[in-house]
This record gives structure tokens, C-alpha cells and sequence, in this order.
């Protein structure tokens, strides 16, 4: 009976597996770094079926990383416009669900909004699209134009301030600097020869700087101008606006103004925050149309392949080695024990695999921004959800691998 026992311990130090020698007494970490040990050097015997399985994470984790990438790049490129401006209130529409698609209110709720003593400025804010010429090859596309009176300072766009004397120029406009390249050259021509005439719809205007916004779904580019300008472009009723913006005194409590000036407003508006506004056009994107279930449908197949494949090769290892496991059983160790192996080699494959797939995804995220525009980049807590993510999904399929592991009866194989 020695010797039969002899001979499967033979073959274990044949395949890397080291035998950790029993120790009475000893803690659950040392317990557990012995399994982790012995994990380890059975997954290096195979370096080819370690190959595979690290190639399997790492698929899932780049997958799982770009469509959360996507996500987020796509519902921050929808929020752009609105997130560009730091008015601190907004009147809007109660009906306006996108503003792509703005539900008017009119114009008087601006002024009304001023009898609250702590709102310094409010100003109508108009949305519409229109298509701009290409100065390079006079092809047309739709672009966002924004107008409102741009002295009141109560919306501030990243390069707007040296611009406001300009734009109460007639027929004066500027462009986002941001926009998609298929605009062409406006911002390079403009930097490099100063201001010139753009088309916008069938008028022209003079472009007299670059402000930065960014493109959205709405929208492959902006242009900004001044409210009287706006309506030398769109005939539309003089007493409605798309959206107030209004800017309150220094020092203000901008949720107790909310509260007064939804008391004071009728029904046909709604004050909203900043931080509301941006999120309520976000919440659209992701709830009222079918893109975030998309992309969320793409992560959960990356994880399910993923746990196919990591399963398959902790499956085959447990397989190959049924001979060693019923050795270490017929030496006392628990089955408890042999199944922290085979959950440590899943963890080893999480953790090796998860790395390099990271930095593969941080690469990819900077060459498809730079390919579309899009604000693809890595936050530090998507970085650590993904990881739990593949954490949890080659823990499960260590669990489902674990299965196999009553195969490994001594009295069976001996």
C-alpha cells in the first residue's frame, strides 16, 4: 500500500506539483498560502494551457473594458453641450426630454426668475441646428447652434470671454474647436489666417474665434452666436426660448433659490440644477433608448465567454491531474483544502490576466479617442469594477470546475 502511494507522489513531483508537507496547527493564511503555492506550480507545468487561459481573461476583460468604455465616452459625449455650460439654475420645459430636441417656454419665465433677489443674471438660451459649409470642400453638415446673449455671464464655454465683444457683431459666429473633423480645417484656418466667412445654412458670417464643447449624439459639432444674430438665421416666435440660463449672486444657496423659484414659477417650467440637467440628458441616453441595454448585454457575453474558457482550462488541469489529488486525499488533506487549490489558480488566472488586460484597453481607449472624438479614457473606478468583475467570473467558474474534484477517490484510483 506504501509503495502504491509512493507512485502517484512520484508522478505529482513529475508535473511541478510540489506536496506542501502537513503542519499541525497552522493558521488558515498559511493554509492558504500553501494552496495558492501548490495552484501556481500546477498551472506552470502547462505553460501552453496557462497561455490559454491567460489569453481568455484578458479577452474578457478588454471586452468587458470596451464596452463600458464605449458607454460612458457615448453618454459623455451626449451631456457635452449641457455640461459646458456653468450657469448655476436652469428653467426648462417639464415635456423637453433631450436637448437635441428642445420643448420651448417662454421667454417671460427669464424675467420672472429675476424678482428672486439672489438671481443676478437670467438669459433665454436658443437651440437649433443648421448645416455649416465645409471651407475645404464645400460640402455641408448639420451642426448644433447655440444662441443667447453672451455679455450676461451666465453661460461660460471654454474659450468664450475674449469672444464677447466679437460676437454682438452682426453676423459673427464661433465654432467648436472640438467638433468632428469632417467640419474640415475651420479651427486650423482660423488659427492659422484669422477670422473669415463661413456659411451657416444659406447666410454668411464671420468666424471670429473657437470656443471648446465637443461633438454629442445630437450633434457632430457646435457653433455659438449671440441671440440677435440667432434669429437673422431662424425665424421662430420672438417670446420663446429653449432653455434660461440663470447665474446667481455671489454666495448664494442655490437649492434654497430652487426651492423659491419653483414656488414662485408656474407648472410650465422646472428649475433644475447643473448637476440635474446634465444628469436628466443622460438618464435618456441610457434609460429611454435601447443603448445602454446594448452595451450592457456586450459586457455580460465578455464575462460568460470569459468564464467558458477559464472553467474548460481549470476543468482540464483538475482532469490531467486526478491521480496527484487522489495522492494528496489519501495523505490526509481535506477536500476543503483541494478546493482552495483550484479557487487559487482561478484567482492567479484573475489577477495575471486582468493586468495586461488592462493596459491593453488603456491603449485601445487612447487610439479610438483619437479615431473618433470620443472622450474614451480610464477612471480609476471603472478600472477596479472590471477587475471584480473578472474577479467574480473566474471564481465561479472555479467553483463550477470544482466539481471534478470528486472524481479524486483514492479508493478508486489505487
Amino acid at each position: 500500500m506504501n509503495q502504491l502511494l509512493r507512485k502517484p507522489a512520484l508522478l505529482a513531483a513529475d508535473q511541478g506539483l510540489a506536496i506542501p508537507p502537513t503542519r499541525r496547527g497552522a493558521g488558515p493564511l498559511a493554509a492558504l498560502g500553501l494552496a495558492i503555492r501548490l495552484a501556481w506550480r500546477q498551472l506552470k507545468a502547462d505553460r501552453a494551457r496557462l497561455a490559454t487561459a491567460i489569453a481568455g481573461v484578458m479577452f474578457a476583460c478588454v471586452l468587458v473594458f470596451m464596452q463600458l468604455g464605449f458607454k460612458g465616452a457615448l453618454f459623455d459625449s451626449a451631456t457635452n453641450m449641457l455640461a459646458a455650460m456653468r450657469a448655476d439654475l436652469f428653467l426648462m420645459h417639464p415635456m423637453t426630454q433631450a436637448s437635441f430636441r428642445p420643448e420651448r417656454l417662454p421667454r417671460i419665465r427669464a424675467w420672472q426668475a429675476l424678482a428672486d433677489p439672489d438671481v443676478a443674471h437670467a438669459v433665454p438660451i436658443y437651440l437649433e441646428q443648421a448645416t455649416l459649409r465645409n471651407p475645404a470642400t464645400g460640402t455641408r453638415r448639420s451642426a448644433q447652434v447655440i444662441g443667447f446673449d453672451a455679455s450676461a455671464g451666465a453661460v461660460a464655454f471654454t474659450g468664450l470671454p475674449p469672444l464677447i465683444e466679437a460676437l454682438q457683431r452682426p453676423d459673427t459666429l464661433a465654432f467648436d474647436a472640438r467638433s468632428r473633423p469632417e467640419f474640415g480645417p475651420v479651427g486650423r484656418l482660423f488659427r492659422d489666417h484669422g477670422p473669415y466667412h463661413l456659411q451657416l445654412g444659406r447666410r454668411d458670417f464671420e468666424l471670429v474665434g473657437l470656443v471648446e464643447i465637443g461633438p454629442s449624439f445630437g450633434a457632430d459639432g457646435n457653433v455659438v452666436m449671440s441671440e440677435t444674430n440667432f434669429r437673422r438665421v431662424f425665424a421662430r416666435p420672438p417670446g420663446m426660448a429653449d432653455l434660461v440660463a440663470l447665474r446667481l449672486t455671489p454666495g448664494a444657496d442655490a437649492t434654497a433659490v430652487q426651492a423659491r423659484l419653483r414656488a414662485l414659477l408656474p407648472a410650465d417650467v422646472v428649475v433644475l440644477t447643473h448637476a440635474e440637467l446634465v444628469r436628466g440628458e443622460r438618464a435618456y441616453w441610457e434609460n429611454g433608448t435601447p443603448i445602454g441595454f446594448i452595451f450592457l448585454f456586450g459586457s455580460i457575453m465578455g464575462l460568460v465567454v470569459g468564464m467558458v474558457i477559464v472553467y474548460q482550462i481549470l476543468f482540464a488541469d483538475i482532469a490531467g491531474h486526478l491521480s496527484e489529488y487522489a495522492t494528496l486525499k489519501a495523505m490526509g488533506y481535506s477536500n476543503a483544502y483541494l478546493s482552495r487549490v483550484v479557487l487559487g489558480a482561478a484567482v492567479i488566472l484573475a489577477v495575471i490576466g486582468f493586468i495586461p488586460g488592462l493596459g491593453l484597453a488603456v491603449f485601445l481607449y487612447d487610439f479610438v479617442a483619437k479615431a473618433t472624438f470620443l472622450p474614451l479614457h480610464m477612471p480609476p473606478d471603472r478600472a477596479l469594477s472590471v477587475f471584480l468583475m473578472i474577479f467574480a467570473m473566474c471564481f465561479t467558474a472555479g467553483l463550477l470546475a470544482m466539481r471534478k474534484l470528486r472524481d479524486a477517490n483514492p479508493a478508486d484510483m489505487f
